[in-house]
């Protein structure tokens, strides 16, 4: 019988130092490989079972909220005293927010269509995939460009914005482009927050403007708006 020592390997067998494993196969034996960790995981039953049990918990907490609080309904509705103003459902009140401001074909049917598909297309972009302002991008190496690319974008939509004075939707346009800007003027090195910041992609600063934009405008158009549509303050009835 040989020695066992003629069968040793000169190299290391851990596979995250090194990659490469020398493997004695035998007609006895099969080639396998074990390993601890896994850098995938399958969909069922790990993922499916966590799913289930978030949507379990969900239903459990909404049926103890509708048994301890009554829902604020008002009264029977009457065709001949309609109140001042209708408001839509919280979820629609944004959509009512923005017919103040456009016309109701643009307000209703334009605009939300362009968001929507914009939703949907901007993560399939390779353009908005490859754009980010974290180092080794195209975006990041060309600051120049992306400061004047910023630059025109804020200043049209903040002139839209102004004509027609919606100043609430202003507010995460300019938000979200003085985020930007400072990712422009972070450096390599920059730790903490701005790094954060700089790391972020357009498609992120663009859902980001989509979401800020529909949480403001459902807000004011839910406790901002009073008789006519008009601009009153919560506290003061």
């Amino acid at each position: 019988m040989s020695d066992p020592r003629d069968f040793i390997a000169g190299m290391d067998s851990n596979a995250r130092k090194s990659p490469t494993r020398v493997v004695f196969v035998t007609r006895r034996t099969s080639a396998q490989v074990k390993v601890t960790d896994e850098d995938q995981v399958q969909t069922y039953p790990e993922v499916l079972f966590r799913v289930i049990v978030a949507i379990e918990v969900l239903t459990i907490a909404l049926v103890g909220v509708a048994l301890l609080f009554n829902a604020p309904l008002e009264g029977i509705a009457d065709p001949s005293h309609t109140p001042n103003p209708a408001k839509a459902p919280w979820y629609f009140t944004g959509l009512q927010e923005l017919l103040h401001y456009f016309p109701p074909f643009v307000a209703g049917i334009i605009l939300p269509v362009l968001i929507v598909s914009g939703l949907f297309i901007i993560p399939f972009v390779p353009f908005f995939d490859d754009v980010s302002t974290a180092d080794l991008c195209r975006w990041a190496r060309d600051k120049s460009g992306r400061t004047i690319t910023i630059a025109i974008v804020m200043l049209v939509l903040s002139a839209l914005l102004i004509r027609i004075h919606a100043w609430d939707a202003l507010l995460p346009l300019w938000i979200v482009v003085t985020l930007l800007c400072l990712a422009g003027r972070t450096a390599d090195q920059q730790k903490g927050f701005r790094n954060w910041v700089r790391s972020r992609s357009l498609s992120f600063w663009i859902m980001t403007l989509f979401l800020m934009e529909a949480v403001i405008l459902t807000s004011v158009g839910t406790f901002f708006r009073g008789p006519s549509w008009s601009w009153v303050w919560p506290w003061r009835g």
